[in-house]
């Protein structure tokens, strides 16, 4: 009678249980940690309107002109201070053109309600900050949550007025700030 001889390894069916076993895990930990889509949408819409009020803060100062900034429920708009009116109108830039925001986002103004503005209260594209020609900016605070969502994940984009534009982040520590 032949003599059958152990072999030792694992076979097929145990390598692919263990496949799927660490291929499920993997999947759940990119899900977890990565946040939901909403999340990283609402980041990077606040990563574009924050790059571009730097930008705007800048071209104001280069070009000696005042720039604003129109925040709306369903987006925003720039707009430029003309001196020989007196009057804002709507930025001729490309880069400072409309842009709207998602359904699903949410944005709640704080803005100083004292503080210099070059508008009267009858001009319809009265900004809600104005960035000066000598760097400073009207003193503001915008908060964009997820409509009807995770109301825990804040991101604010803020300004004193004298400092730069500072933008603070879900687990962002205060006291850093």
């Amino acid at each position: 009678m032949p003599v059958r001889t152990q072999q030792s390894g694992f076979t097929l069916i145990e390598i692919l249980v263990v496949l799927i076993i660490v291929g499920l895990l993997a999947s759940l930990a990119v899900f977890t940690f990565g946040g939901s889509s909403q999340q990283r949408e609402l980041e990077n819409e606040v990563r574009d309107l924050y790059l571009l009020m730097q930008t705007a803060s800048e071209q104001a100062v280069f070009n000696n002109r005042e720039l604003g900034l129109q925040i709306f429920p369903e987006g925003y708009q720039f707009v430029a201070y003309e001196d020989e009116s007196g009057d804002w109108a709507a930025s001729g830039e490309r880069l400072f053109r409309s842009r709207s925001f998602p359904d699903w986002l949410e944005v709640t103004k704080f803005i100083e309600s004292d503080a210099p503005r070059l508008a009267s209260a009858e001009d319809e594209l009265r900004p809600d900050v104005v960035f000066f020609s000598s760097g400073e900016t009207t003193p503001f605070e915008f908060e964009f949550t997820i409509r009807r969502g995770d109301s825990d994940y804040l991101q604010v984009l803020a300004s004193d007025g004298v400092s730069p534009l500072e933008w603070r982040k879900p687990g962002d520590d205060e006291d850093d700030q």
